[in-house]
């Protein structure tokens, strides 16, 4: 009975368990569909209202063609530099502080642009008319912020490409040196040619200091063979002694005369 009891309580808190799991990972799909779904409404009505400003700039003209065309500048600058940092940030760490800058930036962003948004639907254009210029300086403040951000980042990108296309190069040629020096034989050493060289220059040094010693040896000994004639003096002329007749290997062996 107890031993009934207990799987009957195991076997709930399974249910219980798998009940527990499955609302979890709906509310977590329900969630992420619905950020998804957020995600392409805002850009969606991002597009359309670029859209609308390029419009609007091209459009009209006066203080509303004005405030349009700061509009689109800042968005289409802070929108590019946003991109752009997102993207080097998961390969480049150190962009993560550039990021926070700019999350700072784009707090003044946002309320430029509410401000100019609101200016917009202003009827009193001579007001408008006047505050321009400080709108204006405060467009180009934010918008060089952005694009200095922007631009270092793609720089500091494009350095480090450079610099392992170089890294990447070298190797390459050191490699392709080293395929190129085959082996001559069996068994070769496929060294470095400079190497090859080197041993070769000494190999032909020894050679040569070795002849170059032989040769002063022959010189010695003839010299000394010439000082010992000297002292001796002229040699008697004398007749050939048969018994000591010089023999060459070339020459038969005399055969003795057999008897009959």
């Amino acid at each position: 009975m107890e031993a009934l009891t207990l799987i009957l309580i195991l076997t709930s808190l399974l249910f219980v368990a798998f009940v527990a799991t499955g609302v979890y990972v709906s509310v977590k799909a329900v969630g992420a569909a619905k950020r998804g779904v957020d995600r392409k409404i805002t850009q969606a009505r991002r597009t359309v209202e670029d859209t609308t400003l390029r419009a609007k700039s091209f459009g009209q003209v006066g203080v509303a063609g004005e405030l349009a065309q700061l509009r689109l500048s800042l968005r289409t600058s802070m929108k590019a530099t946003q991109e752009a940092l997102n993207a080097g940030v998961a390969e480049d760490a150190s962009l993560s502080e550039s990021l926070g800058l700019f999350e700072r930036l784009s707090a003044h962003g946002h309320e430029l642009d509410d401000d100019l948004k609101r200016l917009e639907r202003e009827p009193d254009r001579a007001r408008v008319a006047e505050r321009l210029p400080d709108l204006r300086e405060r467009t180009e403040r934010v918008t060089h912020a952005a694009d200095s951000l922007r631009w270092a980042a793609r720089d500091r990108a494009q350095q480090f490409a450079n610099d392992d296309l170089a890294s990447l190069s070298a190797q390459i040629e050191v490699e392709s040196g080293a395929l190129r020096h085959w082996a001559t034989g069996p068994g070769a050493d496929a060294s470095w040619p400079a190497a090859d060289a080197k041993g070769n220059a000494e190999a032909d040094g020894k050679v040569a200091g070795a002849a170059a010693d032989r040769a002063d040896r022959a010189d010695r000994a003839e010299g000394a063979d010439v000082g010992r004639r000297a002292a001796a003096g002229p040699e008697a002329i004398t007749a050939r002694d048969p018994h000591r007749q010089t023999t060459y290997p070339w020459q038969k062996t005399a055969r003795p005369e057999g008897t009959v």
